[in-house]
Parts: C-alpha cells; structure tokens; sequence
C-alpha cells in the first residue's frame, strides 16, 4: 500500500510540474500590460491609457511623439504597435491572398479600419474566425 501511494503522490508530482510548466509556455506568449505599457512609453507614446486585452491583442489610447491623440493596437507576442492613422500597403486582394497562404479559407468581410485590416474565414479546423491582419505584411496578428 505505501508503495502504491508514493507512486500516486511522485505521479501527481510531476504532472503538477508539467503543469506549471505550460502554464509558463503559455504566459511567455503573450506580453503583459506592465510590458505593454513599457514597450509604448519606450516608442515616445505618452498618456497611454484605457489599456485592454481584446480580440487577441492589446489595445491602448495614447499621444503619439508628436502630441497627437491615437488609438493603439499590440500585437500580444511581439509588442507591434499598430496606430490607427497606418496606411495600408495591401489591397483586398492581397490579404485575401496572404490569409490564403496562411491556410484560412472562405475569407470574407474583409475590410481596412483604423489602421489594421480585419476579415473573417475559416481556420485549418474549419472554424469560423475574425481576424486582425497586419496592414504592412499581411500576417495575422490577432484572432477571436
């Protein structure tokens, strides 16, 4: 019996580890809002506030470098900022095509909003997506 119940408990043990252990993985994914707000004041955004985590990204209001106002959007990985008066280098048809390449079929809605492009398709799982799509690059930067 006590053999039984060291083994249950070494058992236990290391799937507590295990555990923790994504539980970090999954942490280090995502930036945190005190990282965030570093990365904005360090770009020369100032007065950064009504920070949020939506639609998988970080959103904030701040005055940029030259006392404008601007409604921000982070990229929750890699801490890009997207400010809403970012022109697009992309047409529809790129991003469509880019999303494509990406492996997201049935694109749709897809349309250019405060500096950041948006659309809805289906993921590899055949799930219904939105999207937030990198106006330079085409990459997905965020998903709900």
């Amino acid at each position: 019996m006590k053999k039984k119940i060291t083994s249950l408990t070494f058992a236990l043990a290391l799937g507590t580890l295990s555990l923790g252990a994504s539980g970090i993985a999954m942490a280090q994914q995502a930036m945190t809002e005190p990282q965030v707000q570093g990365q904005l004041t360090a770009q020369g955004y100032t007065k950064v506030h009504d920070l949020k985590f939506t639609d998988g990204m970080w959103h904030a209001k701040a005055k940029s470098a030259n006392g404008d106002r601007v409604h921000l959007r982070i990229d929750a990985k890699t801490g890009q900022v997207y400010p809403d008066e970012l022109v697009s280098k992309l047409s529809e048809q790129d991003v469509r095509a880019s999303l494509e390449s990406q492996g997201y079929t049935h694109v749709h809605d897809v349309d250019f909003d405060d500096g950041i492009w948006k659309a809805k398709a289906d993921n590899a799982a055949g799930n219904d997506v939105k999207l937030r799509v990198d106006a330079r690059s085409g990459k997905v930067i965020g998903t709900d």
